[in-house]
């Protein structure tokens, strides 16, 4: 089977192209030598079946940075028949250098001019056949994110697929190409091959950044337009979620209670109180966590995200941190796994280390799913967003305190540079098919950590059979009472206790957890939680979810990206104490106001 790389600089429009190619197959998975995960995919072009892999955005292939690093060792150590180069024909100038770089180690490829609809706006034209000529390659102007001039560059990848070179393993021992002939080779594709007007600039990115990078207003308006989209989240999710609540409740009692009437007591407890119960429950809350990474798909793919790494870089700076730290941040709000791993771009490793310890503190889709189920129980539909948003802030809160708390150790001195992208909106098909992976790879990993974990909390609160299920005399129980002394102060009772136990595995496992505890599903378990407990119950439990000590997958991620033993311990004994803390000092103050 070929293979096929794409490289090219950050913000290139690289993984749209990607997405494009391959549609919605794509799978995680790993390559010889790398020691990371890489998104890849296989795909019919023309009459061959091809692996093709996306890698990390670089600068350049003699960086420092461990990103660059990645892209290095898959290159010296994975054939490949071709290199796909996606170059934003916007920033030419600036992006050739790469290409220039591939073309000086002898790689086959194909050079793809995206972003081709912004750069016309601006003014800017490329003599694609003047440029093919001097870096011997074929070169298309394309824009992956409509479509234009897909066709011609995908007919060109063909027909270099068809021929029958051999693959190419990349020998970066030889000699890189030296800065002054690197400069020169700019020089003189950019004066024969290239036109940019003088004061070439995009009117409409002025103008809206004039409001949005407002030195005053620029940071509240940030976090309104988060609050607008947690309030979009639930005014839309709510009702969807509400109605496959009621389907799952609908078809357990139509259809699978008198299906499965006939089996063993134990056996049917397993499948509809244990696996039925936990999954669908789960399931229910996937709507919302569908318009969650749609609207954040939104949010980054427009741009703004950029914007909001500089908004934040000069309160960051003041805790060790920089935007990128930020953006790393919002990148946890999908999975702390990967921004984790989103760090490898920063050079200095005691920025790395700060941010991976703060990252944890983003509010995860896995976390999202436990608090939207408390607050649909606990709070009215116009307290929901407010309620939310609250955990939102706490989140940039710990954020901040733990980085003020630990910069001294971790002291960085790598200067912040930003790249600003213009402002666009992703098309529909952009963001259905953003969302449809994110979804797809929580759904993956939630369902595999959530069957195991229900059947699991089944047998813990099912076993000795010979007292009341889920009592204090279950294995289960025994667990929660004996952390009765540490949780009680912070209103957390058994069986939240039981289901922060599993949390830490998994926190999707958290919902179907209470689910198999309480015997029961959707609506009915809500109605439960909300005669058990009262909201600052609820709020103190939610705290403490948000901070404490972060899943299994995310510790693992934190071993093997900062190689040392004692910096995972510090990222799990910290957040477990910060967490005990807060909901301490909010339980204890609410009770003593009279709640």
């Amino acid at each position: 089977m070929k293979r096929i790389a794409l490289l090219g600089m950050p913000n290139a429009g690289k993984s749209t192209f990607f997405n494009r190619l391959t549609g919605a197959s794509a799978r995680v998975g790993n390559w010889p030598g790398v020691t990371v995960d890489l998104l890849g995919a296989k795909v019919l072009i023309g009459s061959s079946m091809v692996e093709a892999i996306d890698l990390p955005g670089i600068y350049d292939l003699q960086g420092f940075s461990e990103d660059e690093e990645v892209v290095r060792r898959f290159l010296s150590l994975n054939p490949v028949d071709l290199a796909l180069v996606v170059i934003n024909t916007a920033q030419i100038e600036r992006q050739l250098s790469l290409v220039l770089q591939l073309k000086h180690l002898g790689v086959p490829m194909v050079v793809l001019l995206n972003m081709s609809d912004e750069a016309k706006k601006l003014g800017i034209t490329i003599d694609t056949e003047q440029l093919s000529s001097f870096l011997d390659c074929p070169v298309a102007l394309i824009s992956a994110k409509y479509g234009n001039g897909y066709q011609n560059g995908y007919q060109l990848i063909q027909k270099e697929l068809n021929g029958n070179r051999p693959p190419v393993t990349v020998n970066l021992a030889s000699s890189p190409l030296a800065e002054p002939a690197l400069e020169e080779a700019m020089a003189q594709v950019m004066s024969t091959a290239v036109q940019i007007p003088a004061h070439a600039s995009d009117q409409l990115t002025q103008r809206m950044d004039r409001v949005l990078l407002h030195p005053v207003a620029g940071l509240p308006i940030f976090f309104f337009i988060m609050f607008l989209l947690f309030q979009g989240i639930f005014i839309l999710g709510k009702p969807i979620q509400d109605g496959l609540a009621w389907l799952f409740q609908l078809i357990r009692t139509t259809a699978l209670e008198p299906l499965l009437s006939a089996l063993p007591a134990p056996v049917t407890g397993l499948l509809l109180d244990g696996i039925y119960n936990g999954v669908g429950t789960v399931a229910s809350f996937v709507p919302l966590i569908v318009l969650f990474f749609l609207f954040m798909a939104l949010v980054e793919d427009s741009g703004y995200l950029s914007r909001a790494a500089f908004l934040m870089d000069a309160l960051m700076a003041r805790m060790g941190l920089d935007g990128r730290s930020f953006v790393m941040v919002l990148m946890g709000f999908g999975c702390n796994v990967p921004a984790l791993m989103g760090t490898r771009v920063m050079r200095s490793r005691p920025l790395r280390l700060l941010t991976m310890l703060v990252i944890p503190f983003s509010l995860c889709s896995a976390r999202l799913q436990v608090f939207v189920f408390f607050i649909a129980a606990l709070f009215t539909p116009t307290q929901a967003p407010l309620v939310l948003f609250s955990l939102y802030m706490m989140s940039f809160a710990t954020t901040l305190l733990s980085a003020l708390l630990f910069k001294s150790k971790f002291a960085n001195s790598e200067p912040f540079i930003l790249e600003m992208p213009p402002y666009r909106f992703p098309t529909w098909r952009q963001m259905a098919l953003r969302g449809w992976q994110e979804v797809h790879h929580f759904m993956h990993r939630a369902t595999k950590f959530i069957i195991i974990g229900v059947v699991l909390v089944y047998v813990l609160t099912n076993f000795p059979t010979n007292v009341a299920p889920a009592s204090s005399g279950t294995i289960a129980g025994w667990l929660g009472t004996s952390l009765a002394p540490v949780l009680d102060p912070i209103g957390i009772n058994m069986q939240l206790a039981i289901a922060l136990i599993f949390g830490f595995v998994a926190k999707e496992i958290v919902i179907g957890s209470l689910a198999v505890i309480y015997g029961m599903d959707g609506g009915a378990l809500m109605t439960t939680m909300a005669h058990q407990i009262d909201w600052v119950q609820a709020y103190s439990f939610m705290l403490f979810t948000l901070i404490y000590t972060p899943c299994l997958s995310t510790i693992a991620t934190i071993r093997t990206e900062s190689r040392s033993r004692s910096f995972t311990l510090l990222a799990l004994v910290w957040p477990l104490t910060l967490a005990w803390v807060i909901s301490f000092v909010f339980y204890r103050s609410a009770r003593a106001f009279g709640y």
